[in-house]
């Protein structure tokens, strides 16, 4: 086999790490079993309804029917190591793939002809031509397809910037898909039942059929290379060979998306993506350039998924991009040693058994690397790694407050959630001083469900959830003067302080301000201090129960007693007048609002103009996601308060693929009969 220029294209050596991925509900699981029957890594093809693959094997994954984490196999096809690396479809944990897409050769992309999913679809090949990793679509569940292939490539065809390029079409016998036609080595195949294909002569029908389907296929071909497109103008037929260099040419550059076709369930289509793995997808060599790795001594690895597992403890499941990795040997990671190996161990689905040391390429579990997390990239030796891929987390669209149900556990809470943080870096678990909370976010109410029910299932943890505490605040429209005098007589010493407070409402926005006009010494500098320690002690629960903000108070006046007065009196006169003066200047309650970019497909845009308005949003505007022809962005201001069930919403009306970012703008008046509801929850009620 050639390239364009004459040199040699022939396939990549070594191990191979191929992601498995695509739109919720594809078949990606199943075709991780189907792929590991038909290479003899297990004895027969389990289901994954029936909790009987080596995939979705954990608790949560068979509880709700559906890939939650990353499932990890190793298998070996004509003497060829593959690991695959099956990612999960919802949008909630496509998170789960990033880590991994950083360091695999190859993308397996399983989609079916589901206008629903062209969106989902859409994600994931924007995302893999963004990392430049190449990706063959396996076209699942053929023989369910009411579509013909070219129907469903044309609505598949906007969910990819490049051509979506058809290699096989489907043989129908009484509209039934009996087999296929590679139309790269124009032979035809008829499926057999969880085994190999047969090969067969082709029909006159069929040979009409793949002659047209051929033709167009190196057309596609031809426009990246101009020997072929010389050779189609002058009716010259290609070589078998010729074709199929390009072929492997432009999937590895990314000019082209080959798509084949298949039934996973049924065990069909199979063996030839085998095939295409084999020959046409890169290998680690490919993998080292594209991150920019460059030669030198030091092994190194890349992080794509941190496990604590009940016996082995943590466990990094890591790709080997360089060099061999033994037990034993030190790490470092981007702020020094993450620690010594404690163990090397084989994957599969849930198992995990010790293995040899592992070569570049390989997938290989790390024991115990306390200091190793997600994303990071890790190398012997004693500098410091360059990080090739670090791991950005998403922003998180939900969020719970999360107590112990025995305030017992509490230490066991926080270390248990930073744990499950661990494993999923899109959980993010944070501490809110002012509400006294435990926040647990992520991607959506299903994401944060099986973080709940790991809490349980793991570490025997009850726990309550809530919704979390929205940070109102409080102002005030009026203004005041008031003295603020405390004198208390107690035998010796007493207790004195007296001052007078001017109280005025600032700008939004323009925060505390603290002003000292006294004159003439009728109150000690030295006890100023204390007078604004006072007044701010008072600010931080204002008469509606929430902090104060935005307000001016001026000293201005008071008096003082050479004895009697201390800091802690005058704090105590300050705190007194203040309380009064906030009662008397018409409090008014804030309610944060923050500005959301909502990002859908554009038929949904309208939609989304309606779940602003009915949670009190304002509308700024949409347009056009810029690179993303079919897709919005529209801007909006909502009260934090509305924002509980927005994803879900969201995603109900996008066929799971909207989502959203939002971030704190400002705070806005809130008055009637919401601020009554506000005031009467927190236990108070405005003056």
């Amino acid at each position: 086999m050639t390239d364009r220029n004459g040199g040699g294209v022939g396939r990549s050596a070594g191990p191979k790490a191929i992601a498995l991925i695509g739109p919720f509900g594809s078949g990606k699981t199943t075709l991780m079993e189907a792929i590991l029957a038909r290479t003899g890594a297990i004895h027969r093809q389990g289901l994954v309804g029936d909790g009987t693959a080596v995939g979705d094997a954990g608790a949560e994954a068979r509880a709700h029917a559906m890939s939650v984490e990353l499932n990890v196999a190793e298998t070996s096809f004509m003497g060829e190591r593959i690991a695959l690396l099956d990612c999960p479809g919802s949008v909630e944990f496509a998170h789960e793939a990033e880590a991994v897409l950083a360091a695999v050769d190859c993308a397996v992309v399983v989609a079916e002809a589901d206008e629903k999913k062209v969106g989902a679809l859409q994600l994931i090949l924007r995302r893999l031509e963004a990392l430049k990793i190449p990706r063959i679509l396996f076209l699942n569940k053929i023989d369910k397809s009411e579509k013909g292939v070219r129907e469903t490539l044309a609505l598949l065809q906007p969910a990819s910037s490049v051509p979506l390029l058809l290699r096989h079409i489907p043989i129908r016998q009484n509209d039934i898909v009996t087999g296929f036609v590679d139309l790269a080595l124009e032979r035809a195949f008829i499926y057999r039942e969880y085994a190999p294909s047969e090969l067969v002569d082709m029909s006159d029908d069929v040979r009409v059929n793949e002659v047209r389907e051929r033709y167009a296929m190196l057309e596609k071909l031809a426009d990246y290379d101009d020997s072929l497109m010389e050779e189609l103008l002058e009716d010259v037929e290609p070589s078998r060979e010729h074709v199929l260099a390009d072929l492997v040419v432009d999937m590895r550059a990314g000019l082209v998306c080959p798509v084949l076709i298949g039934s996973a369930l049924h065990g069909h289509g199979v063996g030839r993506l085998l095939k295409a793995i084999r020959h046409e997808a890169p290998d680690v060599a490919a993998t080292v350039r594209r991150l920019g790795l460059g030669d030198g001594p030091e092994t190194v690895l890349q992080v794509m998924k941190t496990v604590h597992t009940g016996h082995a403890g943590k466990l990094s499941i890591s790709r080997v991009l360089r060099g061999t990795i033994q037990d034993g040997v030190e790490l470092m990671g981007p702020e020094g040693s993450v620690g010594r190996v404690s163990g090397l161990l084989r994957v599969f689905g849930q198992q995990v058994n010790k293995r040899e040391p592992a070569a570049a390429g390989e997938v290989v579990g790390l024991g115990k690397l306390d200091g190793a997390a997600t994303g990071m990239t890790l190398a012997t030796g004693k500098q410091v790694p360059a990080q090739l891929a670090p791991l950005v987390a998403p922003e998180a669209v939900i969020a719970v407050a999360v107590s112990p149900a025995e305030r017992k556990d509490e230490t066991k809470l926080s270390a248990a959630l930073l744990r499950l943080a661990e494993e999923s870096p899109a959980l993010r678990v944070s501490q809110d001083e002012e509400a006294s909370e435990i926040r647990l976010a992520g991607q959506g109410e299903m994401h944060l469900r099986v973080a709940l029910e790991r809490l349980a299932a793991r570490y025997g943890l009850k726990v309550e959830t809530k919704p979390p505490a929205i940070p109102y605040r409080e102002t005030i429209r009026g203004e005041a003067t008031v003295r603020g005098r405390h004198k208390k007589q107690s035998g010796g010493h007493g207790q004195f302080g007296d001052c007078v407070l001017e109280i005025r409402p600032q700008r939004r926005g323009n925060g505390f301000l603290f002003e000292d006009a006294i004159t003439g010494g009728v109150v000690p500098r030295n006890y100023i201090p204390a007078i604004e320690a006072g007044v701010q002690d008072v600010m931080k629960r204002g008469p509606l129960g929430f902090p104060v903000v935005d307000v001016a108070v001026k000293l201005t006046d008071g008096s003082y007693h050479s004895v009697d007065s201390s800091d802690q009196a005058f704090r105590t006169a300050a705190q007194l007048g203040m309380r009064e003066a906030l009662e008397a200047c018409s409090p008014v309650l804030l309610e944060p609002v923050l500005h959301v970019s909502v990002t859908v497909p554009s038929e949904a845009s309208s939609r989304v103009n309606m779940m602003v308005t009915q949670r009190r949003g304002q509308l700024l505007g949409f347009d056009a996601k810029p690179d993303w022809p079919g897709w919005d962005v529209v801007e909006a201001e909502i009260p934090e308060s509305e924002m509980r069930g927005l994803i879900v919403e969201l995603r109900s009306a996008t066929a799971g693929v909207g989502t959203y970012s939002s971030r704190f703008d400002h705070l806005a008046e809130l008055t009637g009969r919401l601020a009554d509801q506000v005031s009467d929850r927190k236990g108070t009620r405005a003056a």
